[in-house]
């Protein structure tokens, strides 16, 4: 099997190109080939099998990114919500011009790949009230979201003319993501956790009330996965699957932070940011994913799990990276 990740430098494309290349399979299906491809040149993880890996962009794709042979497409290249609220062009010629430039490439083969696309539950609105099912409609209240919305619908009648075959995850917001803050307007429900475990402070832009609809990077890779090697035709024409995620108030995540490291959630602090509590305002705070679920995808693990999986896995790169715990007065 060929697979071919576009994206591939990111967080997520990182860590699911390290289970392929660690796994050597998807589903019962040996790999053979990893073709990587983002703006800057990825890194390629020990493997038994060749891993290629090419710096470019999206919105201009070249073959190269998804050659000849190519059997499966994970494509997670986005410009995030923030970034794409504040430019409107960039966020259009990439998150929805590179989506059109990924089935092109993909009508180029001798026979048509299972395309694995990762939208986001900013394609949805309703807010803290809504609880939405899988027949809910999407009416993104924001231009990321759109952008996500309207490149599912391209993917999805490309699978109906029979381009590609495509699996569309609308991701909840992914925690705790370890780095630094990025450009995501959910930024801050990983760095409420993030930066007081690493002794540093951080900004809540919202109401230790507001729920959040979230999910690991564990679970999350194992969706993608998962969503590669499933048997797509009881799916129909519908392509869209809103992948069981844990719904959690923002003192619910605090409680869980200072259950693992007491005195940490001391250091978060209330900050008024309009710009991004006019994008995350209108996302639903949970979902009933009954769809996901008969299609196979796995439960959530509790937030307690998730936050163990955090301090063991990401936490010792994330310190090495931004240096020493700074030492706070006594």
């Amino acid at each position: 099997m060929q697979i071919a990740v576009i994206g591939a430098g990111g967080f997520l494309g990182r860590k699911l190109v390290g289970k392929l290349a660690r796994e050597g399979r998807l589903g019962t299906q040996p790999l053979a080939r990893l073709v990587l491809s983002d703006l800057s040149r990825p890194p390629a993880p020990p493997a038994r099998f060749p891993i290629e890996c090419r710096a470019c962009d999206v919105a201009a794709l070249p073959e190269e990114a998804i050659p000849q042979g190519t059997d499966v497409v994970f494509h997670l290249a986005a410009i995030v919500s923030a970034a794409a609220e504040a430019d409107f062009d960039l966020g259009m010629r990439v998150n929805l011009g590179g989506t059109e430039r990924v089935i092109a490439a993909c009508r180029r083969l001798s026979h048509p790949p299972r395309v694995v696309f990762t939208s986001s539950v900013a394609s949805f609105s309703g807010g803290q009230n809504a609880v939405l099912g899988d027949d809910a409609r999407q009416i993104p209240a924001n231009s990321y979201g759109a952008q996500k919305a309207a490149s599912e619908l391209i993917l999805q009648d490309a699978s109906r003319r029979g381009f590609l075959d495509a699996v569309n995850l609308r991701l909840p917001t992914v925690i705790v993501r370890p780095g630094r803050p990025n450009r995501a307007a959910s930024s801050f429900v990983s760095a409420i956790i993030r930066e007081p475990l690493l002794g540093l402070s951080a900004e809540l832009p919202v109401s230790e009330d507001f729920a959040v609809w979230v999910a690991s990077p564990r679970r999350v890779i194992d969706w993608l996965a998962h969503a590669a090697a499933l048997d797509s035709r009881p799916m129909g024409v519908d392509r869209g699957i809103n992948p069981p995620g844990l719904s959690v108030s923002v003192r619910e995540m605090l409680a869980a932070l200072e259950s693992v490291k007491p005195g940490a959630a001391s250091l978060v602090r209330r900050v008024e940011d309009p710009e991004v509590a006019g994008i995350i305002a209108s996302w639903p705070a949970a979902f009933v994913p009954e769809r996901a679920s008969r299609l196979g995808f796995a439960a959530h693990e509790p937030l307690g799990e998730l936050l163990r999986a955090f301090i063991e896995e990401d936490l010792p790169a994330t310190r090495a990276e931004r240096g020493p715990e700074p030492v706070r007065p006594s």
